[in-house]
C-alpha cells in the first residue's frame, strides 16, 4: 500500500479540546477572500484509527482510504493534510469540527438525519453494510443465534445502532482495535463494525460470521455552514470518479474494484 504524499506528523487528540484555536488567528478567512481552514496552508482531518482500510497506522503515519481522499482534496487546494487523532464520539457529534480541531473529519462516517444535524456532510463516496467478525469455528451467524451472546460494538456507530435495535446484549469500546483485542480474549463472542473494517481480520483466526445489508453510506464532514469549503470537498469527489482516480484508491485501499452501480 502506498505512503500519502502529503501526510504531516500525527496530531494526537485523546481528549477533546474544547477551546479551539479560530481562523482568524491562524488560517485564512473569508473576509480575506480565501478559503476558510484552522490552518494557513493545511487542511486538518480529524480520524478515529485504527479503523482498516480507511484510517490506520503504518510505519508512524496515518493511512487508508479516507486519508487518501484527503489527500486529493488538499491536492486541489493546494495545501498539506494533517490528521488529528480524535474519539469517534466528537467526530460523529461535529463537537471537533466546532471547537475548531479540524476542517474536515474522515472516519468511515455513515451519513444518519441526525448526524446531518451537527455535521454537513458531502456526496456519499463509499457504499457499506454492517459485518459479524467471530471466531474460526463459531457457530454464530444469524441475529436469532446471537440472542445469548455478548456483542462488541463500538460507541456511537450505526453497528452499535443495529446491535440495539436486534435486541442484543452489547459491551462498547472505543474502537476497533479494543474490539478486536476483545474477541480476541474471549471477553465478547463477536463483535459488530461496518464489514469493510473487518475482513482484514479474517486471516487472524476470525471469519466473517454474516453481512448483514444495511445499504448504509459514507460521508466527509464537515462544520455546518461551511459551504464554501463542502463545494471543494465535493469538487473533488467529482474529479476523481470522473478521472479514474476514485477507482484507483478503492481498489488500492479496499482490495478490489468498486462495484458497478
Amino acid at each position: 500500500m502506498r505512503k500519502p504524499r502529503f501526510i504531516v506528523p500525527t496530531i494526537a487528540a485523546g481528549v477533546l479540546v474544547l477551546a479551539g484555536c479560530s481562523s482568524t488567528d491562524s488560517g485564512t478567512s473569508d473576509d480575506e477572500g480565501g478559503l476558510a481552514l484552522v490552518t494557513d496552508g493545511q487542511l486538518t482531518v480529524c480520524t478515529n484509527p485504527p479503523f482498516e482500510p480507511f484510517e490506520f497506522e503504518q510505519d508512524g503515519e496515518i493511512v487508508g482510504l479516507d486519508i487518501a481522499i484527503a489527500e486529493e482534496i488538499a491536492t486541489d487546494l493546494d495545501v498539506e493534510v494533517a490528521t488529528v487523532i480524535t474519539p469517534f464520539e466528537g467526530i460523529q457529534s461535529g463537537a471537533a469540527l466546532n471547537a475548531g480541531q479540524c476542517d474536515l473529519v474522515a472516519s468511515g462516517i455513515t451519513i444518519t438525519p441526525e448526524r446531518q444535524n451537527n455535521i454537513d456532510f458531502s456526496e456519499p463516496y463509499f457504499a457499506a453494510d454492517q459485518g459479524l467478525l467471530v471466531p474460526e469455528g463459531s457457530d454464530l451467524s444469524s441475529i436469532e443465534s446471537l440472542a445469548d451472546a455478548n456483542v462488541g460494538v463500538m460507541v456511537e456507530t450505526t453497528g452499535q445502532a443495529w446491535a440495539l435495535d436486534n435486541g442484543l446484549t452489547v459491551t462498547e469500546f472505543d474502537d476497533l482495535g479494543a474490539q478486536v483485542q476483545a474477541l480476541e480474549t474471549g471477553q465478547v463472542d463477536a463483535i459488530v463494525n461496518d464489514v469493510a473494517t473487518l475482513t482484514p481480520f479474517v486471516s487472524d483466526g476470525f471469519e466473517l460470521g454474516n453481512n448483514f445489508a444495511t445499504d448504509e453510506e459514507y460521508g466527509l464532514g464537515v462544520k455546518k455552514g461551511s459551504t464554501e469549503l463542502l463545494d471543494a470537498v465535493n469538487g473533488t469527489l467529482e474529479r476523481i470518479q470522473e478521472d479514474g482516480t476514485y477507482d484507483a484508491l478503492y481498489t488500492e485501499w479496499i482490495g478490489t474494484a468498486p462495484s458497478e452501480g
